[in-house]
């Protein structure tokens, strides 16, 4: 966690970054919730899931993860639009037809990730978060 401190200035300095580095921490923290990784920043001619995962009903689980350094300007949620679910939902779509999975249900989840400039990262986890 030190190390993180250390590091936090030029995590915040760098969008690109920030964004890797919270697909990595949601990935570790959804892992520790029981759930496993099928494949990470999926992508084709729809567009890209950041997490495709696994619960343990056998559910697939697509995970959009959204961090962001702080929220003086919006929530983190609200960067999760209409457009951008119809392109998750399209994607999923594909990559559930590409993998041959047709009979297995799935779920629509979102990861938020508030790093700040002090004090502990805060993450929130939304199950089901939207619904096609």
């Amino acid at each position: 966690m030190f190390g993180f401190l250390l590091n936090r200035n030029r995590l915040l300095a760098n969008p690109k970054l920030l964004g890797r580095w919270g697909e990595k921490r949601s990935e570790k923290f959804l892992k520790n919730k029981g759930l496993k990784l099928l494949t990470r920043n999926y992508s084709c001619k729809t567009g890209e899931l950041d997490l495709v995962m696994v619960n343990d009903n056998g559910a697939i689980v697509f995970v959009e993860v959204k961090t962001r350094a702080d929220e003086s300007y919006t929530e983190v949620e609200s960067a999760i639009t209409a457009d951008k679910k119809r392109k998750i939902f399209n994607t999923s779509r594909y990559f559930l037809a590409s993998h041959e999975i047709g009979n297995r249900p799935y779920r629509f989840d979102v990861v938020s990730i508030i790093v700040g400039r002090k004090g502990p990262v805060e993450i929130r986890h939304y199950e089901n978060a939207f619904v096609r």
